[in-house]
């Protein structure tokens, strides 16, 4: 049986419990909806700060819409059997709605159709699941992403030289359109050679394990393309360790940990993957889906790269954000 604890927006910026309660603030004419009303989020694991962006946004806007919300994480990052049993809870408990999000896109079908036929409407975010009925998905361009990140760090490299990858987790959706942006951009630049792509399952510890590894194997290593900002703050410090502070990295993200390290001057660039904005635009819809109000079937969240000329409003923390407009949402 999992043990649940109330946190705080603040706290739950910071970590995640596996699967926390919150019941956030009811005001005015909210309440009455409010009382019947319950959200239960998904997210890959509790480590990444990505997710804690969108567990930032979830909360703001269900605070905001009046609705409470449960949270669920696995403790081993990116675990699908663990997974699977919080989603058998889920079907159980029946909330009203849920906002989901798999850690294998194909395991977790069964349970999502199971959610499907007892009558549960689902908001799919951040990763694409292959199977199943969703109110609506809400997604970034994840091969845009790869792209554009990719593109920008071959022009800073003057068009040439030697660059690795740190891939996510081999058939995730990010990861896997990341990585098509990622070779498109290589196509488009003959004079970058790619010297190894390897998988780093979106995890710092294991990014820098296999930063290390590459630099013991490759004398000079120009660039590093990092499918997320947790693998490319790994690779920068086994980069430093190794005192090879001039290869260039860059992410995907924009959390404010990597921001920082743009303004620092540590990482080159990181492409937005907004997980904050992702986190609030999926509650509205599923919201706005229980209160049968119009919702798109499917959601892109569009991101820009971010460097030293554009980082500064990325630097607040989730806690002191604010959600977009709906009707600015759906009109870009």
């Amino acid at each position: 049986m999992k043990q649940k604890q109330a946190v705080s927006g603040r706290q739950a910026g910071a970590r995640m419990a596996a699967a926390c309660v919150i019941v956030l603030g009811l005001a005015g004419g909210n309440a009455a909806i409010a009382a019947n009303e319950t959200l239960a989020a998904f997210y890959k694991n509790q480590v990444d700060p990505h997710f804690a962006l969108v567990h930032a946004g979830v909360d703001a806007q269900a605070k905001q819409m009046g609705v409470s919300v449960t949270h669920y994480a696995p403790t081993r990052p990116n675990d699908l059997g663990e997974q699977l049993s919080e989603l058998e809870d889920v079907s159980v408990k029946k909330p009203s709605a849920v906002l989901f999000m798999g850690v294998n896109p194909r395991g977790v079908v069964p349970e999502i159709e199971k959610l499907n036929s007892i009558g549960i409407p689902i908001v799919n975010y951040n990763d694409r699941v292959a199977g199943g009925k969703f109110a609506s998905v809400v997604v970034a361009d994840d091969f845009d992403l790869g792209h554009d990140v990719a593109t920008y760090l071959f022009k800073s490299m003057g068009g040439k030289g030697n660059v690795v990858i740190l891939e996510g987790v081999k058939g995730s959706t990010t990861s896997d359109e990341r990585m098509r942006g990622f070779k498109k951009a290589l196509e488009e630049f003959p004079g970058v050679h790619l010297l190894a792509s390897q998988p780093a399952n979106y995890q710092r510890l294991q990014a820098l394990q296999v930063t290390e590894n590459l630099i013991q194997s490759n004398p000079k290593i120009d660039g590093v393309l990092a499918a997320a900002d947790v693998m490319a703050m790994g690779a920068i410090e086994a980069l430093e360790a190794a005192g090879r502070k001039d290869t260039k990295v860059v992410g995907i993200g924009g959390v404010p940990e990597s921001v920082k390290a743009i303004k620092d001057g540590r990482l080159l660039a990181t492409a937005e993957f907004n997980g904050f904005k992702m986190g609030c635009i999926a509650t509205m819809a599923a919201v706005r889906t229980l209160r049968h109000e119009s919702v798109p079937s499917t959601l892109l969240i569009k991101g820009i790269v971010i460097d030293k000329t554009n980082y500064a409003p990325f630097e607040l923390p989730g806690d002191q954000r604010q959600c977009p407009k709906w009707d600015n949402v759906v009109s870009n």
